[in-house]
């Protein structure tokens, strides 16, 4: 099984936590394309538009499985090795998920004000299609 993420690549936090994923995950379960590569969303119907809603998460073996925005951040941690503890309690809690989406919604469209954008599109080395480059990209 293998899930593909779209991250904002020009964001300071988007790229340091798919820096973070690709640090815990090495490519096992995670490839990642940044939002700004056009002809890879293209594939699977993903439009400007709805990059404009979040990151997000396609079960590769099942491209219509998807989820966007805090949903696909909540998979993506239920996915991690006990990952699943954390999430399913984060979503039994009163309140805590609408509360959780809210903050989402907020940092999503405030990302650039608050984290700053990168002069650079951030690419993975665990790329969707594997033609990636193997050398690492330069860090923030």
């Amino acid at each position: 099984m293998s899930y593909f993420v779209i991250y904002d690549g020009n964001c300071n936090l988007c790229v340091t936590s798919v820096q973070l994923l690709e640090n815990l995950d090495q490519g096992q379960l995670f490839r990642y394309a940044p939002m700004q590569d056009e002809a890879t969303i293209k594939r699977w119907g993903i439009t400007p538009q709805d990059c404009e809603l979040g990151m997000i998460l396609i079960d590769a073996d099942a491209p219509e499985r998807r989820w966007q925005g805090s949903a696909a951040a909540e998979e993506i941690g239920r996915l991690l090795p006990l990952g699943s503890v954390f999430v399913d309690a984060y979503r039994a809690l009163p309140g805590v998920k609408w509360m959780g989406d809210q903050v989402y919604e907020q940092i999503r469209d405030n990302r650039y004000t608050i984290f700053g954008k990168r002069s650079s599109t951030y690419k993975s080395v665990y790329c969707v299609d594997g033609s990636c480059n193997t050398a690492k990209n330069d860090a923030l």
